[in-house]
């Protein structure tokens, strides 16, 4: 079959042996690459992708619930950690999913940042899907349990459950008795399509800087660099 990919060697990085490798393949098939090989044998991944965010959600709560004696909105929040598109993304580049994807010379090229970090975190859900279709609820479990559930005593360790604004505070206040401030520093681009870079600042101190397409999601990239910077 044309333009066919060896997923070999990420059979063995994942500890699975499918039965039926085109499910495997449609996994990383992104609709873009569809409109630039319509013969291509197979469908995108989206149909692949619904199921494995089921799937993924069923097995974290299951066991959240199962070894946890918390609130259900604590759990809410470990559960948001574990499956939000940033902490799939990494998680599939620790597997190196991106080499195995299906995109079209423009998604390939221009897609990077947000953009890229979804197509990954698709792409890794609907790994989930192909195994769950392939080899049964179990398999999927388990690969969950390998890939997703061992990142959450250092969610539970280092608070990542809780937003960066909210972590920068309340490191802040802990260690150094201050509460931070965020002050816009920069605003560019026309009025439909401005960048905004804003400074978090401890009393003076400015300790790092973040930008984004609102206030609110510079303060939280800034909040984030402030965490890294201070080491918290």
């Amino acid at each position: 079959m044309n333009n066919q990919k060896d997923f070999s060697a990420l059979e063995g990085k994942l500890g699975i042996a499918f039965k039926n490798r085109d499910i495997l393949t449609q996994a990383f098939v992104h609709r873009s690459y569809l409109n630039e090989h319509p013969s291509f044998p197979f469908g995108h991944n989206e149909r692949l992708e619904f199921l494995g965010d089921a799937v993924l959600e069923l097995v974290v709560t299951d066991y959240l619930y199962r070894n946890y004696p918390n609130p259900e909105g604590e759990m809410t929040n470990w559960r948001a950690a574990l499956v939000n598109a940033r902490m799939l993304a990494e998680i599939a580049n620790q597997y190196g999913l991106d080499q195995y994807m299906y995109l079209s010379h423009g998604e390939s090229r221009d897609s990077q940042g947000k953009a890229r970090q979804f197509i990954l975190a698709n792409a890794f859900e609907a790994l989930i899907g192909a195994i769950h279709l392939d080899l049964g609820y179990g398999a999927a479990e388990r690969f969950i349990r390998e890939a997703v559930l061992s990142k959450l005593p250092d969610i539970l360790e280092r608070q990542l459950y809780m937003d960066p604004k909210s972590r920068f505070q309340e490191k802040s206040q802990e260690i150094v008795g201050l509460t931070p401030n965020y002050r816009v520093l920069e605003e560019t681009g026309p009025d439909h399509a401005k960048k905004f870079t804003v400074g978090a600042f401890l009393g003076d101190e400015k300790v790092a800087e973040g930008s984004g397409t609102s206030k609110q999601e510079a303060q939280v990239s800034a909040a984030e660099r402030a965490l890294e910077a201070k080491g918290w």
